[in-house]
């Protein structure tokens, strides 16, 4: 009789899943693993491929940026509590953008003088043992487990990997000691469980009956708007949100967006909202969007009509959600909007369709803004240098955002008009462009990648270990620093609720840093550095930058720019792009 131990199944069961990389930190708690590794590849077989990272917030961001440009989650190996620790930030960012990840963690062994294969043999192997390791990331999955035996780990495989892609999608966290790891299992006692019997469940179309409440109420409102966030996450919703807006006149915003919810460019396209700028509003839809607006800014319209088409419109793991919804529909965002444009074209008469054209055209008179003030030597504006990348680019670029108190730069000066060109972050974890990026151009190799973060972000995502990773995996991209030189976000928010407080009086933010020269690290991590504090120089330095990335190598430039002088101005609403618009720290 056969038999093999319960770290060759556990392999067998992420290919079985489709699984196609293992992002990994590897600890004393893998060693099975590593065997097993070791084992497949003298035998020739094929196993997940398994990139290496110095660091477990790359890791995750790294199997979360190829999920969310592909849709396929991918696994990450963790070393027990701490690796768990460190991953947990990015397991934040991804619960709140519900991309679907699977984190694997190893456990201190438990026995102690042998009994089993695996015992312990070293300190560590006695104080990285807590009483609850998935405590640390509970809040952010949406399943875990314990494996108890190798006997059932390709069903507790296909169990993760169906909850993660099922809607709506998020990490999920599996545990296993290094004796259960190292246990052998005989061949006949391990089953497969496929796809087709025990996969994911996707939420559909809604019935033709809520959609058809939602029109009756479309076609009767003045100034119909729809503000969503993420509903681009699926390639097909932009196409159906611009066909609605067009076909009914309606204002779309995009409110915080982590991806590219419609073309910038079509007419129906308004902005960037995040205060209650809905004050004229009489019908509001909301797809898929967790934070329509600031209502701090304002109160939305007492009389308006509110529908929401989500994926998850309850937001459950929300504790308060202060949004008005008289008719709440969980479903596919792009199936249904797409229905709704269906009946509209049945039921509307030519008064209706007159006055959808008359407010689409009044929303297509508008310019483009102006040419955004270069600033001056070692302050250039962001909107400058944001202007200069957009000459760079082209529109299969994907841009990566972390850009924070600068935002809005890039939202209004990057365009973008495909599906797929722009990633944000859903959660509020610094350090996510770096590894996002990385897993955005292992999933699509030929494409430029442009990352656009903070000093303060860039930071926080490790980027010594990432740049570590773009050389060992031949994974180039180009990331812009917009340098100010401290957490301007923490700066704005003090002003923003004590505008005549001490700490204005003083400049005390506690948030000024004189950081590293990080154009000098990249240098050291083996990626191409450059430095900009002279308007003039940024085009040849970006052009530089950029023939280093063709020529295989990562690329980092650090922009000088001007500091931020003072709050929010909360209440500022948009009407389009080219106008300002809050942007929350």
């Amino acid at each position: 009789m056969t038999s093999h131990s319960t770290a060759h199944y556990l392999l067998e069961a992420l290919c079985e899943t489709g699984v196609e990389f293992l992002f990994c930190n590897l600890g004393t708690d893998h060693v099975p693993i590593i065997e097993e590794l070791a084992a497949w590849k003298r035998r020739g077989r094929r196993p997940p491929e398994v990139i290496l990272c110095p660091h477990e917030t790359v890791a995750v961001h790294m199997a979360g940026g190829y999920a969310m440009a592909t849709g396929r989650g991918q696994a990450v190996l963790a070393h027990v509590d701490v690796g768990t620790a460190n991953a947990a930030m990015g397991l934040h960012n991804f619960f709140r953008s519900r991309v679907p990840l699977l984190l694997l963690a190893g456990k201190a062994p438990f026995t102690s003088r042998g009994e089993l294969p695996g015992s312990r043999d070293t300190l560590v192997n006695f104080v990285q043992e807590p009483f609850d390791l998935a405590s640390l990331v509970r809040p952010y999955v949406t399943w875990n487990y314990d494996l108890p035996s190798g006997t059932i780990v390709k069903e507790v495989l296909r169990r993760a990997h169906t909850v993660m892609h099922s809607d709506p999608k998020g990490p999920v966290f599996l545990t296993v000691a290094r004796e259960v790891l190292a246990q052998g299992v005989d061949d006949h006692a391990v089953r497969s469980y496929p796809a087709d019997a025990y996969g994911p469940v996707a939420v559909g179309g809604a019935d033709d009956d809520a959609i058809g409440r939602i029109a009756t109420r479309l076609l009767a409102a003045r100034d119909p708007i729809l503000i969503t966030q993420y509903a681009g996450r699926n390639p097909a919703a932009p196409a159906a949100i611009e066909r609605l807006g067009r076909l009914a006149g309606m204002r779309v915003y995009e409110a915080n967006p982590t991806h590219l919810n419609i073309s910038r460019t079509a007419p129906c396209f308004a902005g960037f909202l995040y205060g209650a700028g809905c004050p004229d509003a009489d019908f509001g839809l909301l797809v898929d969007v967790d934070v329509p607006w600031i209502p701090l800014a304002g109160t939305e319209r007492p009389g308006t009509f509110w529908a929401q088409i989500d994926v998850d419109p309850l937001k459950r793991d929300l504790p308060t959600w202060p949004f008005p919804s008289h008719l709440r529909v969980q479903a596919d965002s792009a199936s249904t909007l797409t229905r709704l444009a269906d009946i509209l074209e049945t039921r509307a008469g030519e008064d209706w369709r007159s006055a959808a054209r008359r407010r689409l055209e009044a929303l297509a008179r508008r310019e483009a803004p102006p040419p955004a003030a270069p600033g001056r030597s070692g302050a250039l504006s962001a909107g400058f240098v944001c202007d200069e990348l957009a000459k760079c680019v082209d529109d299969d670029t994907i841009i990566v955002n972390e850009a924070i108190t600068n935002v809005l730069a890039v939202l209004t000066r990057v365009p973008r008009t495909r599906p797929g060109t722009f990633l944000s972050n859903g959660g509020g974890g610094l350090g996510f462009a770096g590894g996002v990026a990385l897993g955005v151009k292992l999933a699509h190799p030929g494409r430029l990648v442009v990352a656009v973060t903070g000093d303060a972000s860039f930071g926080f995502s490790a980027p010594e270990a990432v740049l570590a990773v773009a050389a060992r995996q031949r994974l180039p991209f180009l990331t812009v620093v917009l340098d100010n030189r401290g957490w301007a976000a923490v700066k704005r928010a003090t002003l923003a609720v004590y505008p005549d407080g001490a700490a204005a009086t003083e400049e005390m933010f506690c948030a000024a840093l004189d950081g590293p020269r990080w154009d000098v690290v990249t240098a050291a991590a083996g990626a191409h550095g450059e430095r900009v504090s002279d308007p003039e120089a940024l085009p040849a330095a970006l052009t530089r930058c950029l023939a280093a990335v063709r020529a295989g190598q990562a690329a980092v430039l650090v922009a000088e720019i001007e500091a931020v002088s003072g709050p929010p101005e909360i209440g500022r609403e948009p009407a389009f792009p080219d106008r300002e618009v809050l942007v929350p720290p």
